[in-house]
């Protein structure tokens, strides 16, 4: 009976081992991936005259940054920094359609706007054919920052004398305003879908009864018909 206790109890530290060496290969896989992310970025390929945008949903009063660098390819496939003169514009349009922003810019930098109105933003870049005739294919790196992620603590530090815990302090004050803007957001959503859906129940309701009285008429309709149609024969 030992010797099966024995058994049994090896057995179980054995199957214990085991699954804690496969959830650590799984959080050391994640972490890797998570890591891999963050060390490509987003990236994509443009020509002159092609034109790339992008939609950021945001809340109103809300600050976007967008960081690019440009980079030429050359004819064997590899890429470079690009040629001076080379420009970029971006242009961006609103929720109501309106443009909001439209200016040039230089092959590496950034650019930014405030949203007043809450919704889809639309971002587009087009390379600045003016400025640029070669017509090879230019890498855009670009990473958008929304809203709490564009302050840049450090420099906001420096400026106001703040030490570690009266940036954290700050940090968190900006956190939660960038949550309460997104929460008032998500209701006007939530509010605006709600109008749409009863709405539509309504219109529903309303063609379901137009259909009923059809569908009521067209049988009336029909029974005078054979009414009619049997008096004449003599039937009735």
């Amino acid at each position: 009976m030992f010797d099966q206790f024995s058994t049994t109890t090896a057995i179980n530290e054995r199957a214990s081992n085991e699954m804690r060496s496969a959830v650590l290969v799984a959080v050391v896989a994640v972490v890797a991936v998570l890591g891999c992310t963050g060390c490509n970025g987003l990236y994509f390929h443009i020509k002159e005259n092609e034109e790339r945008c992008f939609i950021e949903e945001v809340p109103d009063e809300t600050m976007v940054v967008g960081k690019y660098k440009t980079q030429a390819q050359n004819p064997d496939g590899t890429f470079q920094e690009t040629s001076p003169g080379f420009g970029i514009h971006v242009e961006v349009t609103d929720p109501n359609d309106d443009i909001i922003m439209s200016k040039d810019y230089e092959a590496e930098g950034r650019f930014a706007f405030t949203a007043h109105d809450p919704g889809e933003h639309i971002i587009c870049m087009h390379t600045n054919s003016s400025r640029w005739f070669s017509g090879r294919t230019v890498r855009v790196h670009l990473d958008i920052l929304v809203g709490e992620n564009t302050n840049d603590y450090r420099m906001i530090a420096k400026k106001e004398q703040l030490n570690t815990v009266e940036t954290r302090i700050f940090q968190l004050i900006s956190q939660v305003k960038q949550i309460a803007n997104e929460q008032a957001y998500q209701r006007t959503r939530e509010a605006s879908f709600r109008a749409l859906s009863e709405s539509t129940n309504q219109r529903v309701l309303w063609w379901s009864i137009a259909q009923a009285v059809v569908l009521l008429l067209t049988a009336f309709w029909q029974v005078r018909h054979l009414k009619s149609f049997f008096e004449a024969k003599k039937l009735v």
